[in-house]
């Protein structure tokens, strides 16, 4: 098991090496070739994604690898192949799959948040799963609901377009609202699985391996107060 374990743990640590040298090499050949913005997109998008490592540092965190390797992954998608390189205007689905993902991810944030007030002795909480659940939910679709106001305002103010004009609909409304359904669908998924996780004691999913990981990493949050 142990070995298995250090293997999986090779080859996502390889994957996400192989990732940020491709984002460093596509900056180089940018560079190269005198085509400055690309450049300068690629480079701030591989420091991107040193953020979730960055966090764990600054606040003391010990970020499990699973989270940190899915959202490198999530960062070189989305920013690197969809903005930079066009895979929103190659492939229609590129951006809802990658919303729905992003639900999945941001609720995972939000619900190993309050997991960890809850859990916490020092602070006097004693939330009942359903209303975790409903955290999960309702902060994943919050940061998705920011995220748009954000693409809303970089479109009108920079001139970009973030917001993807579709068939019969050049405002870019109908690509808005399909962003946040399936962002609520990969954060409804979340919900459900962290509800499920916590009613019921030894439920078999990969949330909660994220958790027992999360918890291993940062025995502290959890110890009970000895004073």
């Amino acid at each position: 098991m142990i070995r298995l374990n250090l293997s999986r743990w090779y080859i996502r640590r390889s994957i996400t090496l192989f990732l940020k040298a491709t984002l460093l090499v596509g900056a180089a050949l940018s560079l190269y070739q005198g085509r400055y913005q690309p450049a300068a997109e690629t480079l701030a998008i591989l420091a991107i994604t040193f953020l979730p490592l960055l966090l764990g540092r600054r606040f003391d965190v010990n970020i499990p690898y699973e989270f940190e390797f899915l959202a490198v992954i999530f960062i070189y998608a989305s920013l690197f192949l969809g903005e930079v390189h066009g895979y929103y205007i190659r492939y229609w689905w590129w951006d809802i799959v990658l919303h729905t993902g992003s639900g999945f991810l941001l609720g995972m944030l939000g619900f190993l948040l309050v997991y960890v007030m809850n859990e916490k002795k020092e602070v006097e909480l004693d939330i009942r799963p359903g209303f975790i659940a409903l955290f999960t939910f309702v902060f994943a679709m919050a940061i998705g609901a920011l995220w748009e106001i954000f693409e809303f305002s970089m479109d009108h103010l920079a001139g970009t377009v973030m917001q993807k004009p579709m068939l019969g609909d050049p405002t870019g409304l109908t690509d808005t609202m399909w962003d946040l359904i399936v962002d609520g669908l990969g954060a409804f998924t979340i919900a459900m699985l962290s509800y499920g996780y916590l009613k019921k004691a030894g439920s078999h999913s990969f949330l909660e391996k994220w958790i027992d990981d999360f918890i291993e990493r940062n025995p502290r949050f959890f110890q009970e107060d000895q004073g």
